[in-house]
């Protein structure tokens, strides 16, 4: 994955319908306070903060987003490279929600329990930080 160098507050605008852009733009101003570091947008469509290299002992590597999200038609993704196993117990009070493998699917920001969400976005930050992943190996970029 890579950054595009894209203009991230004109492609939130962009974001339909208009209560996936309001949870898109609450995400991002979250996201960059939890991170502290501001968006960038990468291949796919994705608003990453802070920057790692990634490399699975199967010896595939690039680089991705610390946290990232992606607002999409259905629901906003957010990305947890330390995996959703790592947040089962704060995923039991999150309220309205899905996963995936180190996808956390939310159809309505309102429907969860925001200081939950901030818990699990900032222990992802520390433990990526920290280097702590399911299997792969991180090196943080920026």
């Amino acid at each position: 994955m890579h950054r595009t160098g894209g203009d991230v507050a004109a492609t939130l605008a962009q974001v339909t319908p208009a209560a996936r852009r309001r949870d898109a733009e609450a995400l991002r101003a979250l996201l960059s306070e939890v991170t502290g570091h501001e968006p960038e947008l990468w291949a796919g469509g994705i608003v990453g903060f802070g920057a790692c290299h990634y490399r699975y002992p199967a010896g595939t590597e690039g680089d991705s987003p610390i946290l990232g999200f992606a607002p999409r038609k259905r629901a906003c993704t957010i990305y947890l490279l330390d995996g959703i196993d790592a947040h089962s117990a704060d995923l039991a009070e999150l309220g309205a929600h899905s996963t995936g493998v180190g996808c956390l699917y939310l159809s309505d920001l309102g429907a969860v329990d925001a200081d939950v969400l901030r818990r699990i976005l900032a222990a992802s930050f520390a433990r990526v930080t920290a280097g702590e992943t399911v299997d792969a190996v991180l090196t943080v970029i920026d």
